[in-house]
């Protein structure tokens, strides 16, 4: 006969949430200590397409005496964040796993590697797919009449903006199967949303995209929706499975 969970006070809830987020704070402090050292590195990767876009090395420059210190430690921080990742993850499961049963936890534990890929993959596809266009466009938009003279600041700022939010969008169907395997949401649910999401992925694509015209937005929304059926037909799976398990 299985030991029923403990059951917290309030005031240990808040204790064991408090100790979690210390782990996970001191944890990016030292993955951000880390990507300091490669933000060179990084930094040049990250001009990489304006200089391919341009057809020529990045114009970039710094208007303010602290702006590229400034830059540099943002790049070090949202590398670090990027590094600590699965350990955030794993604190925000571990503080909730007292309340599940222990199927739930495995299905839980068990999509760990898919939300890290799947962040991963997002990154990787604005990186490849979606900034080269872009930038393409905004670069080369009228400049017979002005030449671009970019603040890196600018810049940072746009690229890595554009790759966190790419990456949180592409973590959607693992969260939706997720969600279908702890029975929270069912996939008939996720699918009389389809058209709500399919709304939501152009006005995504237009509030992640820098340009205005309608094929980069269209280059976002598209994956959006596809990623939304991949999540219908992961949680439909799930539900499959569960029958089958039990």
């Amino acid at each position: 006969m299985s030991t029923p969970p403990k059951e917290f006070t309030i005031r240990e809830h808040l204790e064991e949430l408090r100790r979690r987020l210390t782990v996970a704070a001191i944890g990016t402090v030292v993955t951000t200590a880390v990507a300091f050292v490669f933000h060179r590195q990084v930094l040049l990767l990250l001009i990489h397409p304006a200089e391919r876009a341009l057809g020529q090395k990045a114009p970039l420059v710094f208007t303010s005496t602290t702006e590229l210190l400034g830059v540099s430690m943002k790049v070090a921080l949202m590398g670090g964040l990027v590094l600590a990742l699965p350990l955030w993850v794993y604190q925000v499961m571990m503080f909730v796993a007292p309340g599940l049963t222990p199927r739930e936890k495995r299905y839980v534990f068990f999509s760990l590697p898919g939300i890290t890929l799947a962040f991963i993959a997002g990154v990787l596809f604005g990186y490849f797919v979606l900034i080269p266009p872009a930038l393409r466009f905004l670069l080369n938009f009228n400049t017979d009449i002005a030449k671009p003279l970019i603040s890196i600041g600018n810049y940072i700022n746009l690229i890595t903006t554009l790759l966190f939010w790419l990456g949180v969008v592409f973590e959607t169907p693992v969260l939706m199967f997720v969600l279908a395997r702890l029975r929270i949401v069912t996939h008939r649910t996720f699918a009389r949303w389809r058209k709500l999401a399919i709304i939501g992925a152009f006005v995504l694509g237009a509030a992640i995209t820098p340009t205005f015209d309608p094929v980069n937005q269209t280059l976002v929304a598209v994956p959006i929706i596809l990623l939304y059926e991949a999540g219908i037909l992961l949680a439909w799976l799930g539900r499959r499975r569960e029958k089958r398990e039990s």
